[in-house]
């Protein structure tokens, strides 16, 4: 089973960026769908952004035009880089491996937006 460890998480204040880096183990990570999502407290958690083995993006509406989803196959990790931070951006930020039909999820990274 792939493993992932996330990093990156921390407290800024609105207008903030912030990039969130996702390592996995395994030698085949380049075959691997990536992608990000969050939930904040009392909600449900929510699809952020996707990188396809491909290496074709998709973003959620909310954070289209601020966050950059990428990644460094040579280095088996994936990126999240957010800029333009909003208090509503507020959350755990999970980091989710896809391959064939395994799912495998990382521990979790906070963000704080606040003044």
């Amino acid at each position: 089973q792939v493993q992932l460890v996330e990093s990156g998480g921390g407290l800024v204040q609105p207008g903030g960026s912030l990039r969130l880096s996702c390592t996995a183990s395994g030698s085949i990570f380049r075959l691997y769908n990536m992608a990000w999502y969050r939930q904040a407290p009392g909600k449900e958690r929510e699809w952020v952004a996707t990188i396809t083995s491909g290496s074709t993006t998709f973003y959620a509406d909310s954070v289209k035009g601020r966050f950059t989803i990428s990644r460094d196959n040579a280095k088996n990790t994936v990126y999240l880089q957010m800029d333009s931070l909003e208090p509503d951006d507020t959350a755990v930020y999970y980091c989710n491996a896809n391959y064939q039909i395994s799912h495998t999820w990382g521990q979790g990274t906070q963000v704080t937006v606040s003044s």
